[in-house]
């Protein structure tokens, strides 16, 4: 099985590096008026006019005036060598109408391409990017824009994944005592992860894969891999201790633990799932990719951890290191007397956790989405530099010109005179409050739609630029329908399906996993308790993205560097506001209400083979909490550490989604598992295992735990509570 595994993951990982698969920034959203838009720009209107067929390299004189023959000359330069590159079609100069800021310092070099690879954008933008040599040379700086997915925002991965892997590891030293013990859980997890992106990155050849796939699978995978294994191996060491033979100990463990392992990453994979009904493709292929990941720790996790345990045997605790890992003789390292204290005052401990979550969650409604343009990005990029030279040359609109396309209702055919809906269709969105500048509209080949970019006086992240849509959309040309695209005018539109779409997406994941769980565990309660303690958790993730992005409170001190206009006083880089994508809730929802599902199995799973024994709840409460605090605990830590790390990374929506899983991990693990779960099942008493007769008739048998003899010592409560149709 290690060989297996060991050639299978190095096999996918060199494939994928000798044959990689594209990256896409595909955003196309099914049925939107922005959709309609793309596909009629695509429609006969010439080279440039399809999607990535622009790019353009922003030219900024720090030092002079683009006008002087010097660097008139170099510009010329730099174009010829431009027109002879391939897939070039048309070369727009900077001292065209509209190709200079009023200041003369900042220019725009137009480049249009025919017949190019999409999916090589980021390669004809670097290659384009080289070919103004002769510019740089005079001493005029020239950073491409405008190029869909360049090269500078390709997520890289690297420094944060060794970050999280050392704190991983410095946390299972801790936990476990062993180096043996701590390498495994890390050694599967990286076996996991590239395996994983192995496959992902292979898969770019047959499907559309986002730029953020590979990070969002590494987060996740990393995660999760570590835990599933720190579980088994957890369970693994107790029996060993309790001096079971190595492979009858290996066998409980995958009776057991395994079975909790697949139903916990059941959870991940069903919430990620759920994703495909967003009606957003990128949305929807973030989440079955991400679910590749949480798949191939699930499979290590029940195939390899068995086979090195097996191997290892009792030399999985050798290495021993001083002073750490020590635990009370009853091995509860102070969790059992956590149980036993929330088991003594339930109401109380319920009442202060209920207080201290509302706290928590109760900036959320302060949540502030938009659009997140390159303005909130890395200063160290060329989207970041570009986007400031071309807001402080031309306007912050520029940075996300309208594309207008007016489809006709009759075909022109005679072009001459130009015909008047042409000029009746620039004089309506010249005259839409917020416009500042509208282009000379342009007729297609076939006569049938024509189009001109219109300029807005707002940033893409302002709110005011989606008014400005919506208002350019109630234009009523005789004889057109307008449709407005471009990048704010399709954000406006994934947002606003998103809305439509999130009380489906919630539904399914509630249910679904609500439903995963009555089949692991035979409780009705149990499975709706489940579902609203993971709702809460995300309310307090939630709560502080709105702090941390939304009302500014400490926004740099995770990285983010502060947006054009704002000054630079060192409290004001560290206090401001950033949008939220309105894609990210929902995404940061089916990640969180999948992982927080984990540590619920793992709890539920102790607490029902404790009563399974005796059918003391409030007993068996204190007692699941005691075996499983600290190692929900490490495995708690271990994913905030994860998750913290990734905080590094460039790019805004990684930060974000760092912020919110870190703060929810870390709220469920102490607060909700701790407290509120402990407190709410001693209340309960016996109604936690209550099911219906009708109900235990029609549900297959299912075990979550497997069939651990350990479990299985006594069986007079469980023929109390199986089909007694009362608690």
């Amino acid at each position: 099985m290690l060989s297996i595994w060991i050639l299978l993951a190095a096999g996918l990982t060199a494939g994928s590096l000798l044959f990689p698969g594209p990256v896409s920034n595909n955003v196309s959203i099914p049925g939107t008026d922005a959709q309609r838009a793309h596909d009629l720009m695509s429609e006969g209107f010439g080279p440039g006019y399809d999607a990535g067929g622009t790019i353009q390299l922003v030219l900024y004189s720090g030092d002079g005036l683009l006008t002087t023959e010097a660097r008139e000359e170099a510009v010329e330069q730099a174009m010829d060598d431009i027109r002879r590159l391939p897939h070039v079609a048309e070369v727009l100069s900077p001292y065209r109408v509209g190709g200079m800021a009023a200041n003369r310092q900042i220019g725009l070099i137009t480049v249009k391409l025919e017949g190019h690879d999409n999916t090589k954008l980021a390669e004809t933008t670097k290659t384009i990017s080289a070919a103004a040599g002769p510019v740089r040379a005079a001493g005029v700086e020239a950073v491409p824009a405008n190029a869909g997915t360049p090269a500078d925002k390709e997520i890289k991965t690297g420094t944060s994944e060794i970050i999280g892997v050392v704190c991983a590891m410095l946390v299972l030293l801790f936990a476990f005592g062993t180096l043996v013990a701590a390498m495994i859980p890390i050694f599967v997890a990286l076996v996991s992860i590239a395996t994983g992106l192995g496959v992902i990155g292979l898969l770019g050849h047959l499907v559309d894969v986002p730029k953020q796939a590979s990070i969002m699978a590494t987060m996740i995978g990393l995660g999760v891999g570590i835990d599933y294994a720190l579980f088994l191996l957890s369970r693994h060491r107790k029996l060993l201790g309790d001096g079971v033979p190595v492979r009858e100990a290996v066998r409980r463990v995958a009776a057991s633990s395994g079975g909790a392992v697949v139903f916990a990453g059941g959870t991940v994979v069903i919430a990620l799932s759920a994703l495909m009904l967003a009606g957003f493709p990128m949305l929807r292929t973030l989440g079955w990719i991400t679910g590749i990941s949480v798949i191939c720790a699930v499979l290590t996790s029940v195939t390899l951890v068995p086979a090195l345990l097996g191997l290892l045997g009792h030399r999985v605790n050798a290495l021993r290191l001083p002073f750490v890992g020590r635990r009370r003789s009853d091995g509860s390292s102070g969790w059992a007397g956590l149980g036993n204290w929330v088991a003594r005052r339930p109401w109380g401990v319920l009442a202060l956790s209920v207080a201290v979550l509302a706290a928590l969650a109760a900036p959320a409604l302060a949540l502030k989405l938009g659009p997140l343009d390159d303005g909130f990005g890395d200063r160290g990029t060329d989207s970041r530099r570009s986007y400031e030279l071309i807001e402080a040359g031309f306007g912050p609109g520029m940075n996300g010109p309208l594309v207008i396309v007016a489809e006709l209702e009759e075909k022109v055919t005679d072009r001459e005179p130009e015909p008047a809906v042409l000029q009746a269709l620039k004089d309506g969105v010249e005259d839409v409050d917020g416009v500042r500048f509208a282009g000379d509209p342009v007729l297609n080949s076939a006569g049938t739609a024509v189009l001109l970019q219109a300029v807005p006086e707002y940033a893409p992240s302002d709110p005011r630029a989606l008014d400005v849509v919506e208002d350019v959309r109630a234009l009523r040309i005789e004889g057109a329908s307008v449709h407005v695209g471009g990048k704010v005018a399709g954000m406006a539109d994934a947002g606003n399906t998103i809305a439509e779409r999130t009380p489906l997406v919630v539904g399914v994941v509630v249910l679904l996993s609500a439903l995963l769980l009555l089949l692991a565990f035979r409780s009705p309660i149990v499975a709706i308790k489940a579902a609203l303690m993971n709702l809460i958790s995300l309310g307090a993730a939630f709560g502080a993205l709105s702090l941390v992005f939304s009302l500014g409170l400490g926004s740099g001190l995770v990285g983010m560097d502060p947006p054009v206009g704002v000054d630079d006083s060192y409290l004001a880089t560290l206090f401001f506001s950033v949008p939220i994508d309105s894609y990210i809730p929902l995404m940061l929802f089916a990640v969180l209400f999948g992982l927080s599902m984990d540590y619920e199995v793992f709890l539920l799973t102790a607490v029902r083979q404790s009563y399974l024994k005796h059918g003391d709840n409030t007993r068996a409460v204190a007692e699941g909490l005691g075996t499983t605090g600290r190692v929900i605990t490490s495995a708690a830590l271990i994913m905030v550490s994860v998750f913290v790390a990734f905080i590094a990374y460039p790019d805004p929506m990684v930060k974000i989604f760092g912020v919110g899983l870190a703060v929810a991990i870390a709220v469920d693990a102490t607060i909700i598992r701790g407290f509120l779960v402990p407190a709410t099942m001693v209340l309960l008493g016996r109604y936690n295992w209550w099911c219906p007769r009708w109900l235990d008739r029609i549900l297959p048998n299912l075990s979550v735990e497997g069939h651990d003899e350990e479990s299985m010592t006594e069986e007079e409560p469980r023929k109390e509570l199986v089909g007694a149709g009362r608690p």
